[in-house]
C-alpha cells in the first residue's frame, strides 16, 4: 500500500511528466512560429570592393511581406532575400531603419505570408519560460528555449555622432549566436514579445522588446521609413528618492543627470550633472525608458516641457525645448 510519502503515488508529478510538459510548449511554439521567421540574405560590401553575404532573421507582421529585424542586420543595405520556412526565396526591399532602436522594417515581395502574433514584453516576469527562433550560421528554424534571466537591462545603440540605451532590454539564458539577430522571443504562448540581438556576444541571450513603445517605432518605420525624435541632451539612471522627498512627490524614484550634452536644450534649460529628474511634462520619469518616451512624441519637438527637478534636496522646474534629432 503506497503512503503519503511514497514516489508511486500516481498524482505525484515525476520528472518525466515535467519534462513532458516543458517539452510540449516549446514544440507546441515552434511549429507554430517557425512559418512566420525567415533568414535573412544581405549583401554587403567588404574591402577590395568585393560583395559578401551577411545573414541574420526576419519576424513576418502582415500576411502582405512586411517583416521585423533588427537595425544591424541590415546596416547598409537597401536590398536583401527572405528564405522562408516552406523554401520560397522572396526578393526583400528595406522600408525602414532605425538604429537608435536597433529596430528595422524591411517587406518582401510576396503575398499570403503567416504574420506572427505580437504580445507585450511588459507584462513578462523573471523566470517565464520564453522560446528564441532563428537562423544562425544560416541553420534555418533553430529552436533554442531558456526562461527570462533578467528585465530591465539596457542596450547601447548608436547612430552616426549620437548613442542612446535601449531600455527594458530583455535577457534570457537561450543561446543566441550570429544569424539569431533579427528572430523571434515568445512567450510559452507563442506571442513575439522581443527581437533577438546577438551584439552582446555568444551565449548572452538580449532581446529588444515589443511594447507599445517598440510598436510606434514600427509604426512610423512602415509608414515613413523613419522615426522623427526629440532630442533634450542628458545621460542619465535610475535615483530612488530621499524619504521626505518621496513623501512629499508620491514619487519613489527619478533620473540622476550624470551628463549633460553642451548646447543641448537641457544645458540651456540649466540643468546639471547631479540633478535628479523626477517629472517631464507633468508624468513621472522614474527611469530612463520613462523620458525616452516622452522624447519619441513628435509634438515634443520645439514644445515647452517642465521638468521638475531635485537639486541639492530643493525641488525647482525647469523649462528646455526639445529639438529634433538629426543624424
Amino acid at each position: 500500500m503506497a503512503t503519503a510519502l511514497d514516489p508511486r503515488r500516481p498524482d505525484t508529478p515525476d520528472d518525466t511528466d515535467a519534462l513532458d510538459a516543458y517539452s510540449r510548449a516549446v514544440i507546441n511554439v515552434a511549429e507554430n512560429l517557425t512559418p512566420s521567421v525567415a533568414a535573412l540574405q544581405v549583401p554587403r560590401r567588404v574591402r577590395g570592393g568585393r560583395t559578401a553575404m551577411g545573414s541574420g532573421s526576419g519576424v513576418i507582421i502582415t500576411p502582405d511581406g512586411y517583416l521585423l529585424t533588427s537595425a544591424h542586420v541590415v546596416e547598409g543595405a537597401t536590398t536583401a532575400t527572405a528564405v522562408l520556412a516552406d523554401g520560397r526565396e522572396l526578393p526583400v526591399e528595406v522600408a525602414g531603419r532605425d538604429a537608435l532602436s536597433d529596430l528595422a522594417v524591411v517587406r518582401a515581395n510576396g503575398n499570403g505570408l503567416t504574420p506572427a502574433r505580437l504580445g507585450d514584453a511588459d507584462r513578462l516576469r523573471v523566470g517565464q519560460l520564453v522560446v528564441a527562433i532563428g537562423n544562425p550560421m544560416g541553420l534555418a528554424g533553430t529552436v533554442t528555449a531558456g526562461v527570462v534571466s533578467a528585465l530591465g537591462r539596457s542596450l547601447a545603440a548608436r547612430s552616426g555622432e549620437h548613442a542612446r540605451m535601449v531600455e527594458n532590454v530583455i535577457q534570457t539564458d537561450a543561446a543566441l549566436n550570429p544569424g539569431n539577430s533579427g528572430g523571434a522571443l515568445a512567450t510559452g504562448d507563442g506571442d513575439v514579445i522581443g527581437i533577438n540581438t546577438a551584439l552582446a556576444g555568444y551565449g548572452l541571450g538580449l532581446a529588444v522588446p515589443i511594447n507599445a513603445t517598440t510598436l510606434r517605432i514600427v509604426g512610423a518605420l512602415m509608414h515613413d521609413g523613419r522615426v522623427r525624435r526629440a532630442f533634450l541632451g542628458v545621460a542619465g539612471q535610475r535615483r530612488a528618492l530621499p524619504p521626505s522627498v518621496a513623501q512629499t512627490t508620491g514619487r519613489a524614484a527619478g533620473i540622476a543627470v550624470m551628463s549633460v550634452v553642451a548646447g543641448s536644450p537641457a544645458e540651456v534649460a540649466g540643468l546639471r550633472a547631479g540633478d535628479v529628474i523626477i517629472e517631464a511634462d507633468g508624468a513621472p520619469t522614474a527611469d530612463a525608458g520613462d523620458l525616452q518616451r516622452l522624447m519619441m512624441s513628435n509634438d515634443a519637438i520645439g514644445r515647452r516641457v517642465a521638468l521638475r527637478v531635485l537639486r541639492d534636496r530643493d525641488l525647482q522646474t525647469l523649462v528646455a525645448v526639445p529639438v529634433e534629432l538629426r543624424d
